[in-house]
């Protein structure tokens, strides 16, 4: 009894010890990593989106020079007004945007990494305390079966001693057989005690390996847990940047339709203050409505590869987080069952060695 009592003593001090050090440094370590990448890839959206916002203000800036002056033949003094307007303006609205997409992007990447960690978390609380719980049934259960075999093993021998006493007492001295026979079925005795001690060890055997399998559906149960929540995480977060894309693409629709009314109702006041015909009117609102819609397109296509960019970036992060918890779940997986089955390999070679 006192040696089962010191065996889960120690066996309850090695799991929380191991629970402390897997919980502070594992996860700490893997905190720094996936916010270390994190940062790294924010820095560099922010780096793309400004360069490429910088360079779409330029082209704009150029288009309506040239539209304005080159075109309408408008003089330099209006156009600077116009220019500085529309210049203000996009700046304005790109400042908007850009904020409003790095508050998403910062918002995407601490769900994901309250997420992740909370995942870790939690895979390693259930792989260390559910494995070491089992593990921690698994040496009382050895514990107590070998006391019993060992005793029973005692009791059978005793018993088998007074009776194997007694019955050569009773057929020598009562009956007065004969000491050839009185051999035979001492022999017979003990061959049938034999086959019990060996009957009772390999049940004790089959018990182990049921405990055993019983521990590798544990394992296999927290890991396809833990595949089931990556992939949950992976979802939620590709929804989210799905949404952050389609709201990006809506703001910059809008502030090229606003831009463009801006800049034909400038050109309609500069005419009418020329004195322009209406026939004269028309060719030049579409000439400048024909500058307005490449500038759109252009517009678009950079919304485009800042778009394209943003999910490249986001995927290649959620795959490094995956790989990462993938790798330390089967990491901690593997090196459990590799002691656990050393564990019952040394348990089972010592109750055959005891029984014998």
């Amino acid at each position: 009894m006192g040696v089962i009592v010191v065996v889960v003593v120690v066996v309850v001090v090695a799991v929380v010890v191991e629970v402390v050090v897997v919980v502070v440094v594992v996860v700490v370590v893997e905190v720094v990593v996936v916010v270390v990448v994190v940062v790294e890839v924010v820095v560099e959206v922010v780096v793309v989106v400004v360069v490429i916002v910088v360079v779409v203000v330029v082209v704009v800036v150029i288009v309506v020079v040239v539209v304005v002056v080159e075109v309408v033949e408008v003089e330099v003094e209006v156009v600077v007004v116009v220019v500085v307007v529309v210049v203000v303006v996009v700046v304005v609205v790109v400042v908007v945007v850009v904020v409003v997409v790095v508050v998403v992007v910062v918002v995407v990447v601490v769900v994901v990494v309250v997420v992740v960690e909370i995942v870790v978390v939690v895979v390693e609380v259930v792989v260390v305390v559910v494995v070491d719980v089992v593990e921690v049934e698994v040496e009382v259960v050895v514990v107590v079966v070998v006391v019993v075999v060992v005793v029973v093993v005692e009791a059978l021998l005793v018993v088998v001693a007074v009776v194997v006493v007694v019955a050569i007492v009773v057929v020598i001295v009562v009956v007065e057989v004969e000491v050839v026979v009185v051999v035979v079925v001492v022999v017979e005795v003990v061959v049938v005690v034999i086959v019990v001690v060996v009957l009772v060890e390999a049940v004790v055997v089959v018990l182990l390996v049921v405990v055993i399998v019983v521990y590798v559906v544990v394992i296999v149960v927290v890991v396809v847990v833990v595949v089931v929540v990556v992939v949950v995480v992976v979802v939620v977060v590709v929804v989210v940047v799905v949404v952050v894309v389609e709201v990006i693409v809506l703001v910059v629709v809008k502030v090229v339709v606003v831009v463009v009314v801006v800049v034909v109702v400038v050109v309609v006041f500069l005419f009418r203050r020329r004195s322009c015909s209406r026939s004269c009117a028309r060719r030049k609102v579409v000439e400048v409505v024909v500058v307005v819609v490449e500038v759109v397109v252009v517009v678009v296509v950079v919304v485009v590869v800042v778009v394209v960019v943003v999910v490249v970036v986001v995927v290649v992060v959620i795959v490094v987080v995956v790989v990462v918890v993938v790798e330390v779940v089967v990491v901690k997986v593997n090196v459990e069952v590799e002691e656990e089955l050393f564990v019952v390999v040394v348990v089972v070679v010592n109750l055959h060695n005891l029984v014998l």
